[in-house]
Protein backbone atom coordinates (compact mmCIF):
# COMPACT_ATOMS: atom_id res chain seq x y z
CA UNK A 1 0.00 0.00 0.00
CA UNK A 2 1.62 3.26 -1.13
CA UNK A 3 1.42 6.06 1.45
CA UNK A 4 2.55 9.67 1.61
CA UNK A 5 3.24 11.90 4.61
CA UNK A 6 5.30 14.86 5.77
CA UNK A 7 9.00 14.48 5.11
CA UNK A 8 11.84 14.07 5.21
CA UNK A 9 12.33 10.62 6.70
CA UNK A 10 12.33 10.61 10.49
CA UNK A 11 9.45 12.98 11.18
CA UNK A 12 6.78 12.06 13.71
CA UNK A 13 4.40 11.85 10.73
CA UNK A 14 6.73 9.26 9.20
CA UNK A 15 6.65 7.23 12.41
CA UNK A 16 2.85 7.35 12.49
CA UNK A 17 2.67 6.30 8.83
CA UNK A 18 4.49 3.04 9.57
CA UNK A 19 1.19 1.96 11.15
CA UNK A 20 -0.42 1.90 7.69
CA UNK A 21 2.48 1.13 5.32
CA UNK A 22 5.98 -0.34 5.32
CA UNK A 23 8.94 2.03 5.05
CA UNK A 24 9.60 1.05 1.45
CA UNK A 25 6.10 2.14 0.47
CA UNK A 26 6.21 5.59 2.11
CA UNK A 27 6.90 8.77 0.15
CA UNK A 28 7.14 12.31 1.40
CA UNK A 29 5.78 15.78 0.69
CA UNK A 30 6.67 19.10 2.27
CA UNK A 31 3.14 20.26 3.10
CA UNK A 32 -0.13 18.80 4.33
CA UNK A 33 -1.99 20.33 1.40
CA UNK A 34 0.30 18.52 -1.05
CA UNK A 35 -0.40 15.22 0.75
CA UNK A 36 -4.18 15.63 0.65
CA UNK A 37 -4.02 16.73 -2.99
CA UNK A 38 -1.97 13.64 -3.91
CA UNK A 39 -4.46 11.28 -2.25
CA UNK A 40 -7.43 13.10 -3.79
CA UNK A 41 -5.78 12.74 -7.19
CA UNK A 42 -5.30 8.98 -6.78
CA UNK A 43 -1.50 9.04 -6.61
CA UNK A 44 -1.45 7.22 -3.26
CA UNK A 45 -3.60 4.69 -1.40
CA UNK A 46 -3.11 6.50 1.89
CA UNK A 47 -1.90 9.79 3.31
CA UNK A 48 -1.12 10.52 6.95
CA UNK A 49 -1.53 14.06 8.26
CA UNK A 50 -1.33 15.57 11.76
CA UNK A 51 -4.66 16.85 13.07
CA UNK A 52 -4.24 17.84 16.69
CA UNK A 53 -1.56 18.04 19.37
CA UNK A 54 -2.45 17.78 23.05
CA UNK A 55 -0.43 20.93 23.87
CA UNK A 56 -0.64 23.18 20.83
CA UNK A 57 -4.07 22.20 19.52
CA UNK A 58 -5.24 21.67 15.97
CA UNK A 59 -3.13 21.84 12.82
CA UNK A 60 -5.02 24.43 10.81
CA UNK A 61 -3.52 23.50 7.44
CA UNK A 62 -4.89 19.98 7.87
CA UNK A 63 -8.37 21.24 8.75
CA UNK A 64 -8.45 23.55 5.75
CA UNK A 65 -7.23 20.84 3.36
CA UNK A 66 -9.88 18.39 4.57
CA UNK A 67 -12.56 21.01 3.94
CA UNK A 68 -11.25 21.77 0.44
CA UNK A 69 -10.47 18.32 -0.99
CA UNK A 70 -12.65 15.23 -1.37
CA UNK A 71 -10.95 12.51 0.69
CA UNK A 72 -12.01 10.03 3.36
CA UNK A 73 -10.68 9.64 6.90
CA UNK A 74 -10.21 5.89 7.45
CA UNK A 75 -8.17 5.71 10.65
CA UNK A 76 -7.05 7.82 13.57
CA UNK A 77 -3.50 7.24 14.83
CA UNK A 78 -2.43 8.60 18.20
CA UNK A 79 1.27 8.65 19.05
CA UNK A 80 3.17 10.08 22.03
CA UNK A 81 5.61 12.86 21.22
CA UNK A 82 9.04 12.46 22.80
CA UNK A 83 11.17 15.46 21.99
CA UNK A 84 14.94 15.43 22.38
CA UNK A 85 17.54 18.15 21.84
CA UNK A 86 20.02 16.96 19.21
CA UNK A 87 23.27 18.68 18.22
CA UNK A 88 26.89 18.02 17.34
CA UNK A 89 27.92 19.35 20.75
CA UNK A 90 26.77 21.52 23.64
CA UNK A 91 27.78 24.79 21.95
CA UNK A 92 25.18 26.15 19.51
CA UNK A 93 23.28 29.39 19.03
CA UNK A 94 20.21 28.31 17.02
CA UNK A 95 17.48 25.73 17.66
CA UNK A 96 15.69 24.66 14.47
CA UNK A 97 12.54 22.58 14.37
CA UNK A 98 8.91 22.59 13.31
CA UNK A 99 6.97 25.49 14.82
CA UNK A 100 4.77 23.10 16.83
CA UNK A 101 7.81 21.33 18.31
CA UNK A 102 9.37 24.66 19.31
CA UNK A 103 6.10 25.65 20.98
CA UNK A 104 5.79 22.29 22.74
CA UNK A 105 9.26 22.80 24.27
CA UNK A 106 8.89 26.51 25.00
CA UNK A 107 9.42 26.34 28.78
CA UNK A 108 12.50 24.13 28.49
CA UNK A 109 14.11 26.34 25.83
CA UNK A 110 13.39 29.55 27.73
CA UNK A 111 14.86 28.05 30.89
CA UNK A 112 17.93 26.29 29.49
CA UNK A 113 18.75 28.29 26.34
CA UNK A 114 17.24 31.76 26.75
CA UNK A 115 19.69 33.35 24.30
CA UNK A 116 19.28 30.81 21.51
CA UNK A 117 17.59 31.86 18.28
CA UNK A 118 14.54 29.74 17.51
CA UNK A 119 14.11 28.94 13.82
CA UNK A 120 10.90 27.37 12.51
CA UNK A 121 11.45 24.95 9.64
CA UNK A 122 9.24 22.59 7.62
CA UNK A 123 9.58 19.56 9.91
CA UNK A 124 11.36 18.20 12.96
CA UNK A 125 13.45 15.98 10.68
CA UNK A 126 14.58 18.98 8.63
CA UNK A 127 15.73 20.71 11.82
CA UNK A 128 17.72 17.61 12.73
CA UNK A 129 19.34 17.62 9.28
CA UNK A 130 20.31 21.27 9.74
CA UNK A 131 21.93 20.28 13.06
CA UNK A 132 23.78 17.45 11.34
CA UNK A 133 25.18 19.87 8.75
CA UNK A 134 25.94 22.84 11.02
CA UNK A 135 27.52 22.66 14.52
CA UNK A 136 25.96 26.02 15.43
CA UNK A 137 22.43 24.53 15.10
CA UNK A 138 20.54 22.17 17.38
CA UNK A 139 17.43 20.30 16.33
CA UNK A 140 14.39 19.01 18.19
CA UNK A 141 13.10 15.59 17.26
CA UNK A 142 12.65 12.00 18.33
CA UNK A 143 15.83 10.75 20.09
CA UNK A 144 16.15 7.95 17.52
CA UNK A 145 16.92 10.62 14.90
CA UNK A 146 20.42 10.84 16.38
CA UNK A 147 21.01 7.24 15.29
CA UNK A 148 20.04 7.86 11.67
CA UNK A 149 23.46 9.24 10.78
CA UNK A 150 26.65 10.45 12.45
CA UNK A 151 27.90 13.41 14.47
CA UNK A 152 24.77 14.04 16.53
CA UNK A 153 24.45 13.78 20.30
CA UNK A 154 21.28 13.58 22.37
CA UNK A 155 21.87 16.51 24.72
CA UNK A 156 18.55 16.10 26.56
CA UNK A 157 15.49 13.86 26.29
CA UNK A 158 11.81 14.41 27.01
CA UNK A 159 12.12 18.19 26.82
CA UNK A 160 8.45 18.71 25.93
CA UNK A 161 6.58 20.87 28.44
CA UNK A 162 3.99 18.17 29.19
CA UNK A 163 4.71 14.47 29.70
CA UNK A 164 1.31 13.70 28.19
CA UNK A 165 2.27 15.29 24.88
CA UNK A 166 0.64 13.33 22.05
CA UNK A 167 -0.48 13.99 18.49
CA UNK A 168 -3.50 12.69 16.59
CA UNK A 169 -2.97 11.83 12.94
CA UNK A 170 -5.59 11.03 10.33
CA UNK A 171 -4.99 8.33 7.76
CA UNK A 172 -6.80 9.54 4.65
CA UNK A 173 -7.84 7.63 1.53
CA UNK A 174 -9.61 8.38 -1.77
CA UNK A 175 -13.22 9.40 -1.19
CA UNK A 176 -14.52 6.10 -2.62
CA UNK A 177 -13.13 4.30 0.45
CA UNK A 178 -15.19 6.32 2.92
CA UNK A 179 -16.57 4.01 5.60
CA UNK A 180 -19.75 4.19 7.69
CA UNK A 181 -18.37 1.82 10.34
CA UNK A 182 -16.14 2.81 13.25
CA UNK A 183 -16.17 4.23 16.73
CA UNK A 184 -15.66 7.84 15.70
CA UNK A 185 -16.82 10.09 12.86
CA UNK A 186 -15.64 13.42 11.46
CA UNK A 187 -17.74 15.98 9.61
CA UNK A 188 -17.14 19.39 8.08
CA UNK A 189 -20.16 21.70 8.21
CA UNK A 190 -20.53 24.95 6.28
CA UNK A 191 -23.84 26.56 7.28
CA UNK A 192 -23.31 29.62 5.05
CA UNK A 193 -25.23 31.62 7.64
CA UNK A 194 -24.59 33.81 10.67
CA UNK A 195 -27.21 34.59 13.28
CA UNK A 196 -27.61 34.44 17.08
CA UNK A 197 -27.90 30.86 18.30
CA UNK A 198 -26.49 29.25 15.15
CA UNK A 199 -23.75 27.31 16.96
CA UNK A 200 -26.22 26.10 19.57
CA UNK A 201 -28.53 24.86 16.81
CA UNK A 202 -25.62 22.99 15.19
CA UNK A 203 -24.80 21.23 18.47
CA UNK A 204 -28.31 20.36 19.61
CA UNK A 205 -28.84 17.45 17.14
CA UNK A 206 -25.96 15.62 18.87
CA UNK A 207 -27.01 16.46 22.44
CA UNK A 208 -30.60 15.42 21.73
CA UNK A 209 -29.36 11.96 20.69
CA UNK A 210 -26.75 11.49 23.41
CA UNK A 211 -23.83 11.64 20.95
CA UNK A 212 -20.61 12.73 22.61
CA UNK A 213 -18.72 15.45 20.73
CA UNK A 214 -14.94 15.11 21.10
CA UNK A 215 -13.96 18.22 19.13
CA UNK A 216 -15.71 21.23 17.63
CA UNK A 217 -13.61 23.84 15.86
CA UNK A 218 -14.28 26.73 13.51
CA UNK A 219 -12.11 27.86 10.61
CA UNK A 220 -12.62 30.86 8.31
CA UNK A 221 -14.47 29.82 5.16
CA UNK A 222 -12.43 32.14 2.98
CA UNK A 223 -15.64 33.48 1.46
CA UNK A 224 -15.98 36.59 3.62
CA UNK A 225 -14.93 37.96 7.00
CA UNK A 226 -16.87 36.41 9.87
CA UNK A 227 -17.97 33.38 7.84
CA UNK A 228 -16.94 29.99 9.23
CA UNK A 229 -16.64 26.28 8.51
CA UNK A 230 -17.09 23.93 11.49
CA UNK A 231 -15.11 20.73 12.04
CA UNK A 232 -16.89 18.22 14.25
CA UNK A 233 -15.63 14.90 15.68
CA UNK A 234 -17.94 12.64 17.67
CA UNK A 235 -18.14 9.16 19.17
CA UNK A 236 -20.57 7.32 16.90
CA UNK A 237 -20.49 5.70 13.47
CA UNK A 238 -22.19 6.92 10.33
CA UNK A 239 -24.04 3.59 10.20
CA UNK A 240 -25.98 4.40 13.38
CA UNK A 241 -29.52 5.64 13.06
CA UNK A 242 -28.93 8.37 15.65
CA UNK A 243 -26.00 9.68 13.61
CA UNK A 244 -28.05 9.68 10.43
CA UNK A 245 -30.84 11.60 12.19
CA UNK A 246 -28.39 14.16 13.61
CA UNK A 247 -26.82 14.73 10.19
CA UNK A 248 -30.25 15.13 8.62
CA UNK A 249 -30.91 17.94 11.10
CA UNK A 250 -27.54 19.50 10.28
CA UNK A 251 -28.25 19.40 6.55
CA UNK A 252 -31.53 21.19 7.14
CA UNK A 253 -29.76 23.87 9.17
CA UNK A 254 -27.06 24.15 6.48
CA UNK A 255 -29.46 24.21 3.54
CA UNK A 256 -27.61 27.23 2.12
CA UNK A 257 -24.27 25.50 2.59
CA UNK A 258 -23.18 21.88 2.91
CA UNK A 259 -22.28 18.99 5.23
CA UNK A 260 -19.26 16.85 4.31
CA UNK A 261 -18.94 13.36 5.77
CA UNK A 262 -15.23 12.62 6.11
CA UNK A 263 -16.02 9.11 7.31
CA UNK A 264 -16.11 6.82 10.32
CA UNK A 265 -13.00 5.17 11.69
CA UNK A 266 -11.34 3.53 14.68
CA UNK A 267 -8.41 4.76 16.74
CA UNK A 268 -5.02 3.08 16.93
CA UNK A 269 -2.36 3.99 19.50
CA UNK A 270 1.22 3.74 18.25
CA UNK A 271 3.90 3.77 20.95
CA UNK A 272 7.55 4.16 19.97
Amino acid sequence: MAAVTLGPEGTYSHRATTAVADDGEIDFRQSVTAIVDAVDGGEYDRGVIPIENSIEGSVTESLDALAEYDVAVVREIVTPIRHALLAQGPEFDTVASHSQALAQCRSYLEREYPDATLEAVASTAQGVEFARDDPSVAGIGHPANADDGVDLEVLAEDIQDQDSNATRFFAIAPAAERSTGGGKTSLVVYPNANYPGLLLELLEPFADRDINLTRVESRPSGQRLGDYVFHVDFEAGLYESRTQAAIADLEELAEKGWVKRLGSYDTEHVVE
